[in-house]
C-alpha cells in the first residue's frame, strides 16, 4: 500500500514540474535594490585614496526554465550572491569609471549559466547630484524589452 501512495506522490510532483516548465514562458527576476556600499571610485584627483557612497540595483533576467519547484535553494540563483559580488568588487581596490564597475558586476552575474540577461545601475551618491549608469548585458535587442527598454 505504502508503494502506491509513493509512486502517486512521485507521478504528481512530475506532473506539477512538467506544468510549471511550460506556464514559463519567459524568465523570472532576481533583483538587489538600493543597496549602498562604500566604494573607491572615481576618476578625478578628489576622487583618488577616498571612499564615497555608491548605491546598486541589479536585476538579473533567469532563464526560462529555471525556477523553484522544489522550494530549495540550489534550483535558483541567489540575490546572496550578487551581493556578494558587489561587496568584493568594492573591496578589490580603486576603480576609476562606474561604467568600468558596471562591466565587472555585469560580467560576474552573467558567468552564472541560468541567468540570460542582467541589469546594472549604479549612482554616485556624493559631490553632487545622483550620477552614474545604467547598462543592460548581453545588450540584445530582447534583454533591453524584458528590461523595458525596448
Amino acid at each position: 500500500m505504502k508503494e502506491k501512495k509513493k509512486l502517486r506522490k512521485s507521478d504528481t510532483a512530475g506532473a506539477h514540474k512538467a506544468k510549471a516548465r511550460k506556464a514559463h514562458q519567459i524568465g523570472d527576476r532576481i533583483f538587489v535594490r538600493d543597496f549602498i556600499v562604500d566604494c573607491n571610485v572615481g576618476v578625478y584627483a578628489e576622487e583618488q585614496g577616498i571612499t564615497q557612497k555608491v548605491r546598486f540595483s541589479v536585476e538579473a533576467l533567469l532563464t526560462p526554465d529555471v525556477f523553484s519547484i522544489d522550494d530549495e535553494m540550489a534550483e535558483v540563483p541567489s540575490y546572496a550572491d550578487i551581493i556578494d559580488i558587489i561587496v568584493a568588487l568594492a573591496r578589490g581596490g580603486h576603480i576609476n569609471l562606474v561604467e568600468t564597475f558596471a562591466e565587472r558586476i555585469a560580467e560576474s552575474v552573467l558567468a552564472e549559466s541560468r541567468i540570460a540577461a542582467v541589469r546594472v545601475v549604479l549612482e554616485k551618491l556624493e559631490r553632487g547630484p545622483a550620477r552614474g549608469v545604467d547598462i543592460i548585458r548581453p545588450a540584445t535587442k530582447a534583454a533591453a524589452r524584458e528590461f523595458g527598454r525596448g
